[in-house]
């Protein structure tokens, strides 16, 4: 807004895809009866001892490399003190510090609306354990379900100063982070499950203003939408409080998603009502140079790496490319395709258009999908030899689609080759002249448009087989000869 500074801070939480929770061998799992995935340590009981889980830190270490951070040599698990509901032992087993975090001082890269990038610096990358959820009851009331706690999770923080400075710029982030974790598998990222979790702090100060402003921190965000308009909410609200010479509370707010507006949680606390200090059941944790070396090995290639490949190895536009590796699944299928003899740009087109259309109308994964990538190879040689047509190729694709069958097979079956013999279309293309001589009289004085009407009764007479350009080209050879 004019006259004022946003900034914010983001704090993203990921749910790692372990199958055992953070301390304890309890199942990771979405959902089910409440509190069934429990035990003493993840409960919290006397006596209980924690265990790490190995795993866990490898994901968070290889989303730290991913990020471009620096690994720490040596890190240790503190207690964050705090007393809620949904943490069963009073405190949080989590990381702090500057370089003890399992990965600190990395960056990230965002697409800018100047159509270069944007770096938005990351503070740490570390690892906690989750905790319980609160419920609701119908009848009034509210419980705990600990099926959750101790979860691993893992928390990405950018640095301060805050290099994000709109509502824009949160989401794209969010987006950005988002696809790394796909692509490392560390996390399913479901928002709507709470697997990725997403807390920017909103800060506004005046433009002549070095001061940063008091920060309220945004909860319940729960899509891409959501970030974007509770960031921009925030920021309004901020600045209006300080027009009316109002002072800014710096708390925890929640968003409604219905009236699209923040409300109050509770006082955001400050580092030091935390008490944090080194958990004491759990040792200090060493990683040697092999340990990281065989970590970094394992990084596959990443989304804005194989974006950028696309573009100067295989000579794809920049929303070919986008719209391709948006998705792990769907850069997969194509890579396989393209590795299987097919046409980059041929393959990109149909899989962006008519195959994403039928997965749509259809609510299928491409990891579902009947037609393989071989398949589709397949098609795109069928068209670009003048086997079928374009035409004939969607419907090809339509039927391989709903029954798995290869579009060889199904044209040989139909018989919907494309028709190319020269004197079959001159036949056609006559008898199309002569049943209507209005359009072609047009044709011969001046009206190029007719011509294409011509083509459409070819095709009808061709039943779609015969090939466009020879029926094109034959037609205005013969009229042009009249």
């Amino acid at each position: 807004m004019p006259g004022w500074l946003t900034s914010v801070g983001m704090e993203v939480h990921a749910e790692l895809n372990t199958r055992s929770k953070m301390f304890c061998r309890c199942s990771v799992a979405f959902g089910g009866e409440p509190n069934t995935r429990v035990c003493p340590v993840c409960l919290g009981l006397p006596g209980s001892l924690p265990v790490p889980n190995r795993a866990a830190i490898e994901k968070v270490q290889l989303t730290a490399l991913a990020l471009g951070c620096k690994l720490a040599r040596t890190s240790v698990f503190h207690r964050k003190n705090y007393f809620y509901p949904d943490l069963p032992k009073g405190y949080q087993i989590s990381q702090y510090g500057e370089e003890n975090p399992l990965g600190f001082g990395g960056k990230l890269e965002i697409p800018s609306k100047d159509g270069k990038s944007k770096t938005i610096r990351i503070r740490r990358v570390h690892l906690e354990e989750d905790t319980g959820k609160l419920i609701h009851l119908p009848g009034g009331g509210s419980g705990v379900d600990y099926n959750r706690s101790g979860v691993p999770l893992m928390e990405i923080v950018t640095e301060f100063p805050p290099d994000i400075e709109c509502a824009e710029e949160a989401k794209e982030y969010l987006v950005q982070l988002r696809l790394i974790l796909l692509y490392l598998d560390v996390s399913d990222c479901k928002m709507e499950e709470g697997s990725l979790r997403c807390e920017p702090n909103i800060s506004v100060r005046p433009v002549d203003s070095a001061e940063f402003g008091v920060k309220t921190e945004l909860k319940n965000l729960n899509s891409f939408r959501s970030v974007q308009l509770g960031v921009e909410h925030e920021a309004e609200r901020q600045i209006a409080i300080l027009e009316s010479g109002g002072t800014v509370a710096q708390e925890t707010r929640g968003w409604n998603e219905e009236r699209l507006e923040s409300f109050p949680q509770r006082s955001k606390e400050f580092e030091q009502d935390y008490r944090y200090f080194p958990d004491p059941d759990l040792v200090p944790m060493e990683f040697g140079e092999d340990e990281i070396s065989g970590l970094r090995a394992r990084l596959p290639e990443l989304p804005l790496e194989k974006s950028r490949r696309y573009g100067e190895k295989l000579g794809l536009g920049a929303e070919d490319a986008r719209m391709l590796v948006a998705d792990p699944h769907w850069a997969a299928y194509f890579e396989e395709a393209v590795s299987l003899g097919g046409e980059a740009k041929a393959i990109c087109n149909w899989m962006n258009s008519d195959l994403a259309k039928l997965l749509n109308e259809t609510d299928t994964d491409i990891r579902q999908s009947r037609v393989s990538p071989a398949s589709l190879v397949e098609l795109t040689e069928l068209v670009s030899t003048g086997r079928i047509s374009g035409k004939t190729a969607k419907e090809v694709l339509a039927d391989s689609f709903r029954t798995g069958r290869g579009p060889a097979e199904i044209v040989a079956e139909t018989g919907r080759t494309q028709v190319s013999d020269h004197t079959l279309i001159e036949v056609w293309c006559k008898r199309a002249i002569d049943e209507n001589p209005g359009p072609a009289e047009k044709f011969r004085a001046g009206q190029e448009g007719t011509l294409g009407f011509l083509v459409g009764h070819v095709m009808k007479l061709s039943e779609g087989r015969a090939n466009p350009r020879m029926v094109q080209d034959t037609l205005r050879r013969l009229l042009e000869a009249e």
